[in-house]
């Protein structure tokens, strides 16, 4: 069974009870997140004791904020749609990732998920080498992607072929205002001589960026080039920890064949089409043990 027939499979009304949004998981969510991320930022600025302990946990959990950007463009965490559009900015500004553009990359990946020329993650090829490998793992390149994108949004570049024409004037306007905004930001820090944010924005966000890109490369990586969701897209088996990190999007195979699903109701759809998953793995630390085996030297 592929995918499409999994769907067709679905009755009507396990449709709708798996499709349903609603605005109280995804506040009572996004509260603990950010409420993890104001303790944490709290506990840094205020130097208490074994505060540097916190620098990475503070890093993940703002990098990771990712996973809700990614989420919130499908308009599935909360009902209400401005509560979607709102975190998906917010988000966004917080890692360097304009959300406009972003959803318009996104939606083209799910459209076109590892096919090549087609799909805009392909773009970047996956390492094959142990260098190349630890050249992504660094964070560095999605760093400097993401403000290459930023800058050539905010020149009026929007000449991919996932963004339509119609986009060009939200997405360079929002590239502006974020530019504008950490420019903002930068000048207050100079003039202020304060490094507050640096150690509990910044610096975590560097040190968090490498557990991001371990996550992401478990969703395609090993992966062949299919359009079967089943066959393209990986489901990994972790902790609660993990899944409320990454709100649910371990379930991969799962949200890419049902996008529509919220993140709520993923462990629900796993139940239901866990006997057709093709790829799986036991942990993160297992698929990155593969991973690592399939790298060449050089």
């Amino acid at each position: 069974m592929n995918h499409q027939d999994f769907l067709r499979s679905l009755s009507k009304e396990t449709r709708k009870k798996l499709t349903q949004r609603c605005d109280e998981p995804g506040l009572v969510h996004l509260a603990l997140h950010l409420g993890l991320i104001v303790g944490f930022g709290l506990a840094i600025y205020l130097s208490l004791p074994g505060w540097q302990l916190l620098l990475i946990p503070q890093g993940i959990v703002i990098v990771f904020l990712f996973t809700l950007l990614h989420e919130s463009v499908h308009q599935t965490p909360f009902r209400t749609r401005w509560l979607n559009n709102v975190t998906a900015r917010v988000s966004g500004f917080l890692i360097f990732l304009p959300s406009t553009w972003f959803k318009y990359f996104h939606f083209a990946h799910h459209r076109f998920t590892q096919i090549p020329g087609k799909d805009p993650e392909l773009a970047t090829e996956k390492p094959k080498t142990m260098l190349s490998f630890v050249k992504h793992i660094s964070g560095i390149p999605t760093w400097m992607g993401h403000f290459k994108t930023l800058g050539k949004n905010a020149m009026c570049d929007c000449s991919a072929d996932f963004l339509p024409k119609t986009s060009e004037a939200p997405i360079v306007k929002e590239a502006r205002l974020l530019l504008l905004a950490y420019a903002l930001i930068l000048c207050s820090v100079i003039y202020t001589g304060s490094a507050a944010l640096f150690w509990i924005w910044i610096f975590p966000a560097l040190l968090g960026q490498p557990f991001l890109r371990f996550y992401l490369l478990a969703e395609h990586g090993l992966c062949p080039t299919a359009s079967n969701m089943f066959e393209n897209t990986r489901t990994t088996f972790t902790n609660r920890i993990v899944l409320f990190v990454t709100w649910n999007m371990s379930y991969h195979t799962e949200h890419h064949t049902y996008p529509s699903v919220p993140f709520h109701k993923l462990p629900n759809l796993h139940e239901i089409m866990q006997r057709e998953l093709i790829h799986t793995e036991s942990g993160y630390k297992a698929f990155m043990g593969n991973y690592i085996a399939s790298l060449t030297a050089k």
